[in-house]
């Protein structure tokens, strides 16, 4: 009987869950992607704990069905969730007990989010443990660092609170402050000051102003005016090209951290994951900065713009748990397993 019911299960279910939306998938222990379903966010700082398990077991729910498992019981041997705002190992504890009380798998781990971009980006060879840094720069910013001994490093990431900047949000009130100072004189002139005002319909950054001031424009807006920035300084905007230069700065500074941290410092071939939607736009302007100023500072960086989904990260951490070797990979990848 035990035997049959491990047939009826997968190797392992997989969880990518952001603050937008959640990607599950649950994978055969040969690596063969079962299912695959996107949902919408179910982040338990927006939600709390049991309404995010909620929204996450309704995802579950619709990939155990796409993968005709049966309802009920075990779906999977390990669960690999990786979680936006699984910051503190408190936090990982909470969410972990939190997951495996609802009894999808025999056992649970929660990392956090950029935990699988970083494995997403990793292609170790046979024998070796993944290792690596990763940065993330989408709405916000992050990095998570993991070395050749398997010791971590990371950033609480909680914004300007533990001197983060940057992402889409912290960008697009760089671009809009810099247009609006623009406007009234306080500033440099800037193609921003216009541009910013076109892009949301309106004739000025007053207009702007007033906008989000009166909730009419959101955070979201916010983070659409990466496109803005990008197109203004590849026109040679110099306000603009200085805060791509900005935030590759500050990409860089976090990468270079965490390497000194893990006392990597001169050694080679170190892999640094470049992942989130502002960096994986592959903006040149910003992708050749970050290349050019991570070369300067640790020679040994090699840089990689992350072209997998984080849930296939989280379902590679999840296969790593289970040892179940790189042809389980490699097929997970849409390779040929060998």
């Amino acid at each position: 009987m035990a035997e049959d019911a491990a047939a009826r299960t997968a190797a392992v279910l997989a969880i990518d869950g952001g603050n937008s939306k959640s990607d599950v998938a649950l994978v055969a222990a040969d690596g063969t992607l079962l299912a695959s379903v996107r949902g919408p966010g179910a982040s338990h700082e927006d939600f709390g704990v049991g309404e995010a398990m909620r929204r996450l077991g309704e995802i579950v729910r619709r990939a155990a069905d796409r993968a005709g498992l049966p309802p009920g019981g075990l779906l999977a041997r390990h669960t690999s969730a990786c979680l936006a705002g699984a910051d503190l190992p408190e936090e990982e504890a909470q969410l972990t007990a939190a997951i495996q009380q609802q009894g999808w798998s025999m056992t649970s781990a929660v990392a956090n989010d950029t935990f699988a971009v970083l494995r997403a980006g990793l292609t170790p060879a046979e024998g070796e443990r993944p290792w690596g840094i990763a940065v993330t720069c989408g709405a916000g910013i992050n990095c998570v660092g993991v070395g050749p001994d398997g010791q971590t490093t990371r950033f609480l990431a909680f914004g300007t609170l533990s001197g983060d900047w940057g992402g889409g949000i912290g960008l697009g009130r760089e671009v809009i402050w810099c247009a609006a100072r623009a406007e009234d004189g306080r500033g440099e002139p800037t193609a921003l000051r216009a541009a910013v005002a076109a892009f949301y319909g309106m004739g000025s950054m007053h207009e702007v102003a007033v906008a989000f001031h009166l909730d009419q424009l959101t955070e979201d807006d916010l983070i659409r005016l990466t496109v803005v920035l990008f197109d203004a300084a590849a026109a040679g905007d110099a306000v603009a090209r200085s805060l791509v230069e900005l935030q590759a700065e500050e990409i860089c500074a976090m990468a270079v951290t965490a390497i000194r941290r893990l006392d990597l410092n001169g050694a080679p071939g170190i892999p640094v994951v470049l992942g989130g939607g502002v960096l994986e736009a592959r903006n040149p302007l910003l992708t050749d900065a970050i290349t050019r100023r991570l070369a300067k500072a640790v020679p040994g960086a090699v840089t990689c713009v992350v072209d997998t989904p984080p849930v296939t990260g989280a379902a590679l951490l999840g296969l790593d748990y289970l040892g179940t070797g790189p042809a389980a990979e490699k097929r997970l990848r849409g390779g040929d397993p060998g």
